[in-house]
């Protein structure tokens, strides 16, 4: 199935700031490039699930503006790259840390590692 709104490499996971203020609407002047710094899941609106773990997503920040995105994960992407994003943002910074915190972003962490692989592979590797 293809991505209807997808604006990132599938190989390196880079981006373009082409969004602005929802998904796909594609207004922002920025055009800078969006680094993938790490994973998040997607919150969940299930009221009768509250421990349930949402779908895994990409966290982008741009390099001209610092405007913070959350990117869904395409079939396609690269697996591997994932995982390195995911290893680097272990050792994210105090900065970046607290603008995701003021955007309500928790940023996955060593004890989410099995529910990364699953949801990557189907399975715990």
């Amino acid at each position: 199935m293809a991505v209807q709104n997808r604006n990132h490499c599938p190989t390196c996971l880079w981006s373009k700031h082409v969004d602005d203020q929802e998904p796909g609407d594609r207004k922002s002047l920025c055009e800078g490039l969006m680094e993938p710094i790490g994973l998040t899941f997607k919150k969940t609106k299930n009221k009768y699930k509250e421990d349930s773990v949402g779908e895994l997503m990409l966290i982008h920040i741009c390099r001209e503006c610092g405007k913070i995105n959350i990117n869904r994960i395409a079939a396609d992407d690269n697996t591997d790259t994932i995982l390195e994003i995911f290893v680097a943002s272990l050792n994210v910074g105090e900065e970046i840390q607290e603008s995701l915190k003021k955007h309500h972003i928790r940023v996955l962490k060593k004890e989410d590692k099995n529910e990364i692989l699953t949801q990557l592979f189907g399975t715990k590797q």
